[in-house]
């Protein structure tokens, strides 16, 4: 399949899609609508109906979608039978949970090492993921072929490691700390910044206390 380019919105609503899919598919569900979808997800019709467009003509108007053959294409366009490996790097709190968690709804994304500078960290593991020194990070890298990391060191080492990780040969960086990354052109950096989305949430519950399930997204369709 020719790899399309689809808007980045879209791209982050695919995988909920196929994820509710899979449910559909375990229950027998043989055909879904978009208006199906919608009150699922909490996405708009017109915006389910406008991200399936991107990718070709996926449905039959008064009919809906075959879940099945729905459910087949995203996972060949998401690569769901692909695994993708990922590191951690900052193995505190936060860092600790995320090992534990390993992307446990997710059959292609798996956590294979921590990395930290604490010598009592070094050399454990956490729920099989073993810990281990930065100074080997470019050979674990090499070995499971990683590209992507998640960031959860203190924020006064943000820059350094990120630094440390592009030399290593990270392409994709999920960054938890409160620092903004400079990068280069062809390193991806996604920010989740706790704080942040927890003042968001508090601010629209106080402000706009009668909108239900409304999802609230930095990005313009």
């Amino acid at each position: 399949m020719a790899e399309q380019k689809i808007p980045q919105v879209t791209a982050k609503r695919l995988p909920l899609y196929y994820r509710y899919l899979e449910k559909l598919h375990a229950i027998g569900k043989q055909r879904v609508s978009s208006s199906d979808l919608s009150d699922a997800l909490q996405i708009d019709p017109a915006t389910i109906r406008r991200d399936f467009s991107y990718l070709g003509e996926l449905g039959k108007k008064g009919y809906g979608y075959n879940v099945t053959y729905l459910l087949q294409f995203l996972r060949d366009f998401l690569k769901q039978d692909e695994v993708t490996n990922v590191v951690l790097i900052g193995v505190g709190n936060l860092g600790t949970a995320l090992l534990r968690y390993n992307f446990y709804r997710s059959h292609n994304t798996k956590l294979v090492a921590g990395f930290d500078q604490d010598p009592r960290k070094v050399g454990t593991d956490i729920d099989g993921i073993p810990v281990y020194s930065m100074d080997r990070l470019k050979e674990v890298i090499a070995l499971h072929h990683v590209e992507v990391a998640i960031l959860t060191v203190p924020v006064n080492v943000a820059q350094a490691t990120a630094d440390f990780l592009f030399e290593a040969g990270i392409r994709g960086i999920l960054n938890f700390t409160p620092a903004r990354l400079t990068a280069p052109p062809t390193v991806r950096i996604h920010n989740i910044d706790l704080t942040i989305e927890l003042q968001t949430l508090i601010y629209f519950l106080k402000n706009f206390p009668d909108d239900e399930n409304v999802e609230v997204s930095d990005e313009k369709e």
